[in-house]
């Protein structure tokens, strides 16, 4: 299946109508084998979704100063490079180079990505581009930013035109799932959407009485299992069916978290996910991996067996704020090609942001 393509922006406050499969939009690897589409859905402007959009990339430019405390660590860390690049010379460039790909791998870039940087600085240097440290300096934020852009395009979500929109979210233990549900739909409602909460984690006991928390916490409904035995889908379907009848905006689904190694459960997703779809056609309109950022690269393949299995439309990176290692943002664009779409940067119920990749380079390199 694909999914419906009408996006929500949260930075760019607007609907763009297109069709496409949600396959094309991943960019293909050597490495990856290609996927089958999962669903097509035409879509249509929404003027609901179009001013939600409006008002939420307002309130994004004034949420800058969050992503930029949020990665203090990260930028600790890299400060060696304005050490390195005050008093550089043409002599020095191999010491420095080597003391700058050093840094870069610490903050989890990845030896790919470290390397196909450093070495773009190094041809630019001897070719005379670069004739300063601070041209060098811009040319490793251009380098980066350029990544992120490519690859990492789509960082809006996309809620197609059909109500309710139904969001997916998935991940393993402890990545901070609920807790994400709830920041987002603190956010979502703030500007005026309609949201419900379904309770789709059945595994864990206290996963319906932390939900039900933040549904209180932000002046949500919610749907909770009927019973000890009951399954996630049919949770989920209910829930749907509720949001569809009731006139909900945006119907919030959490999961229980699951290592990506363990089939049977990753197979319940599935289930989970064709549960959806027959209630709205299209459903689910995304599926958000949540990822912990301070497991770093050890993310990548949790995203690829996830990816494989349900078709990842976006990234939630959380506790980026614990971590010296906000590369690896940078690197899950680069690997994997998935958009990222929210950063995690603090415990505060605001600090689930958007993510801006112009935001997050001038944070982690300012």
């Amino acid at each position: 299946m694909a999914t419906s393509s009408a996006h929500l922006s949260f930075l760019a406050g607007r609907i763009s109508p297109f069709s496409s499969e949600r396959i094309g939009l991943f960019p293909l690897r050597g490495e990856f084998r290609p996927r089958m589409t999962r669903f097509r859905c035409s879509a249509g402007p929404s003027g609901f979704f179009t001013r939600l959009g409006r008002l939420i990339k307002e309130k994004a430019k004034s949420d800058v100063e969050k992503v930029f405390s949020g990665f203090s660590k990260t930028r600790e860390n890299l400060a060696v490079i304005d050490e390195l690049l005050l008093f550089w010379n043409l002599a020095e460039t191999d010491r420095v180079l080597d003391e700058l790909e050093e840094a870069l791998l610490v903050s989890d870039f990845g030896p790919k990505i470290t390397v196909r940087i450093v070495e773009r600085l190094r041809e630019d240097i001897m070719s005379g581009k670069l004739k300063s440290g601070s041209e060098i300096k811009d040319a490793l934020k251009e380098s980066v930013l350029e990544m992120l852009a490519k690859k990492n395009s789509k960082t809006e979500l996309q809620l197609g035109f059909r109500k309710p929109a139904v969001i997916m979210i998935v991940g393993v233990n402890g990545g901070g799932k609920t807790t994400s549900l709830g920041k987002l739909a603190h956010r979502l409602k703030n500007e005026g959407t309609k949201v419900l909460m379904a309770a789709g984690d059945t595994f864990r006991a206290a996963a319906s009485d932390q939900l039900e928390i933040w549904a209180e916490r932000t002046g949500c409904e919610i749907v909770v299992a009927e019973g000890d035995k009951a399954k996630a889908a049919t949770v989920l379907s209910k829930a749907v069916k509720r949001g569809k009848e009731e006139g909900y905006d945006v119907v919030l689904c959490d999961t229980s978290g699951r290592l990506h190694t363990n089939y049977s459960l990753m197979e319940e997703l599935i289930a989970c996910k064709k549960a959806v779809g027959k209630i709205v056609s299209g459903a689910p309109n995304e599926i958000l991996l949540v990822l912990d950022g301070n497991t770093g690269l050890n993310m990548l393949p949790q995203a690829r067996e996830f990816n494989e299995v349900v078709g990842i439309t976006g990234l939630i990176l959380t506790k980026l704020d614990g971590s010296a290692r906000g590369g690896c943002v940078v690197s899950v664009v680069e690997e994997l090609g998935i958009p990222v779409k929210f950063i995690g940067v603090g415990e505060a119920v605001e600090d689930l942001q958007p993510f801006d990749p112009e935001a997050f380079v001038n944070a982690i390199f300012s």
